[in-house]
């Protein structure tokens, strides 16, 4: 128990930076994905190729070398400053988290009944009007879920950002073991606890949004 009392307070120090992440990235992560869902059904053969080659690049590489290349390859070889480790880590999390989610934005309006926009058609509505009055609302509804694992996801994500020298619980896991290496097991342990404790209120989140996705969303 005092292995605890004595870790417990250092782990804490941490919880900040992995909230200012994660805040950033799921902000970010989100914007991202929807900017680049609605790109992939442009019209625009130029827009639709660019965005399909960023969603490629960033779901078929590794998030850990993405996040190197933010840090240390841009500047060096481009001269690209991206400003923070804090910045750089949110960069390469948003962007290879909205690659996936823009998928299932994607995917979310184009599984829209045909039926809808024929009906809002015969209404008269513009394409503006039919896609923000009709197919959009269900489509947010079907891309809930997935956006809820995916907050999920981005939480576990930023334990990544203490390899760039963020200052989060893993970052101050480390520094201990480092110290101790017999209290790892202990350290660890309690990192475990402090991800899943802060899981809690999203998998909570998440159930919510599975429950808002099963209504209202058209069939036919």
């Amino acid at each position: 128990m005092n292995a605890i009392a004595d870790i417990f307070p250092n782990l804490m120090q941490g919880v900040g930076i992995t909230i200012k992440v994660l805040l950033g990235s799921v902000i970010l992560g989100y914007l991202i994905a929807f900017i680049s869902g609605f790109c992939r059904l442009s019209r625009n053969p130029i827009l639709r190729g660019f965005t399909r080659f960023y969603v490629e690049i960033f779901r078929g590489t590794s998030l850990i070398v993405q996040l190197f290349w933010f840090y240390y390859a841009l500047p060096i070889l481009f001269g690209i400053d991206i400003g923070s480790n804090y910045w750089a880590g949110v960069l390469a999390i948003a962007l290879n988290y909205g690659a996936y989610m823009s998928e299932i934005v994607r995917g979310s309006i184009l599984s829209v009944a045909k039926g809808q926009t024929e009906a809002a058609t015969a209404l008269n509505m513009s394409p503006f009007q039919r896609m923000r009055l009709v197919i959009f609302p269900q489509a947010v509804r079907m891309m809930l879920p997935e956006f809820g694992n995916y907050l999920i996801q981005m939480l576990k994500a930023t334990s990544l950002v203490s390899l760039i020298s963020m200052s989060d619980i893993l970052y101050y896991g480390d520094i201990l073991r480092s110290n101790n290496i017999s209290q790892a097991p202990t350290i660890y342990f309690l990192i475990l606890v402090f991800y899943f404790i802060m899981a809690l209120p999203l998998i909570w989140l998440t159930r919510k949004m599975e429950k808002v996705s099963k209504k209202g969303v058209a069939s036919q």
